[in-house]
């Protein structure tokens, strides 16, 4: 009798241990994410606090805890420098027991960064760098790459402009990688379906009077003026480009790379007309507005694609470590993998084995003072770009992709 009973408590310990309960594990019994951001520079308003408070909006809507243990949300600021950026992760996956690094402004700082947590073998998703080597040549295990790339912007941009019969381009673009990837991207498209790029000028980084660039784009009688670069340029550039009455002249702008936040500061008098592509909208439908309405209460302003993103990927993530019964990082990201990404943010989303998260992005445009109806009522939904479209097939430079 008592051997039956020890043989029975066997079994009932055994099922135990064998239960998903049983077996998770979470190192240091915390799980830890870490926004690496741009706390007060030029873009903190895009990232900064809003991507904090989209990741800890993020912990706290998941009940704050997975797999019954805490889970905590670290800042750092990594000021836009690739050394800070990869100190600081450094010792987040080295002393702070950092689990997940998210965000991470300008792509030069994400690679950086990209490179500590291969080393560290320690995930890292990224959202507002759009470097396409994220998922190309230097694609990895350990890095996700989340809500653009710049093939995507240009290339929803431009080949949707052309068919709407904007077939002549002249480029204002920024003089350094970022900028001349979009040119290259988008100049691609525009000539691929039967368009022509009459030219293009490059003033460098931050340049504080642009009117020499504007007027050039302005005499080369292009249909559309594509403004290949971020903020600080591209707001002013739309300012300027308003002041010397291009858009009233019939040309428009297409910005390969613009979001809500650079709309609401240029205002809707001079971005009026304004052609861009972005991942999310904030008032597209039912499930857009109730969480951005949340994120408002908090931050006083609507959120961009990149603090959208924030919140999508720690919510994916966070479900992979509890499906996964455990944060190691390579069985998480494959949790992360199995199941499509569909969420306010995300429509027909998926990572795919190139750890690029695909999904359908939007052709928009800018309303005219008259046509907005209430505060950031900003867009006119043009098209629906899909993300096999957008993102294109996976880089067979990338490790990853199977030969």
């Amino acid at each position: 009798m008592i051997t039956k009973k020890l043989a029975l408590f066997g079994t009932l310990a055994a099922a135990l241990l064998a239960s998903p309960a049983a077996l998770a594990q979470v190192s240091d019994d915390l799980v830890k994410i870490g926004v690496l951001t741009d706390m007060n520079g030029p873009a903190s308003t895009p990232t900064g606090q809003g991507s904090v408070t989209a990741a800890q909006m993020a912990v706290d809507d998941f009940g704050g805890k997975v797999l019954g243990k805490p889970i905590t949300v670290v800042v750092g600021d990594h000021q836009l420098k690739p050394d800070i950026g990869a100190s600081l992760a450094r010792r987040w996956y080295d002393v702070d027991q950092v689990d997940l690094i998210v965000d991470v402004p300008v792509s030069a700082v994400g690679l950086a960064v990209q490179n500590i947590a291969n080393e560290k073998k320690k995930l890292f998703i990224t959202h507002s760098t759009g470097a396409t080597d994220f998922h190309g040549k230097f694609c990895s295990p350990y890095t996700m790459q989340w809500v653009f790339d710049t093939r995507a912007l240009a290339v929803g941009t431009a080949q949707e402009v052309v068919k709407r019969g904007g077939d002549s381009w002249f480029f204002i673009t920024d003089d350094y990688a970022f900028g001349h990837s979009l040119e290259k991207d988008a100049s691609a498209v525009v000539t691929k379906n039967g368009g022509k790029v009459l030219g293009a000028v490059r003033p460098p980084f931050a340049t504080p009077d642009l009117s020499s660039f504007i007027l050039q784009a302005q005499a080369s009688k292009a249909k559309i003026i594509g403004i290949a670069g971020g903020p600080p340029n591209n707001t002013n550039e739309i300012k300027t480009a308003g002041e010397f009455g291009v858009f009233a002249g019939g040309q428009q702008m297409a910005a390969l790379l613009a979001l809500i936040t650079d709309v609401h500061s240029i205002g809707l008098s001079a971005a009026q007309g304004l052609l861009l592509t972005t991942s999310f909208y904030w008032d597209m439908d039912d499930k857009t507005r109730e969480w951005s309405k949340r994120y408002f209460a908090k931050m006083n302003r609507m959120p961009t694609m990149w603090q959208a993103g924030v919140y999508s990927s720690v919510t994916a993530y966070l479900n992979a470590v509890k499906e996964a019964g455990t944060d190691e990082p390579l069985k998480v990201a494959a949790k992360m993998r199995e199941k499509p990404v569909e969420d306010f943010f995300a429509r027909n989303g998926k990572l795919r084995e190139d750890n690029l998260m695909i999904h359908d992005l939007w052709l928009v445009q800018v309303k005219t003072p008259a046509e907005s109806k209430y505060p950031w009522d900003y867009y006119k939904i043009l098209a629906k770009i899909s993300g096999e479209d957008a993102f294109g097939p996976p880089d067979p430079a990338c490790p990853l992709i199977k030969k």
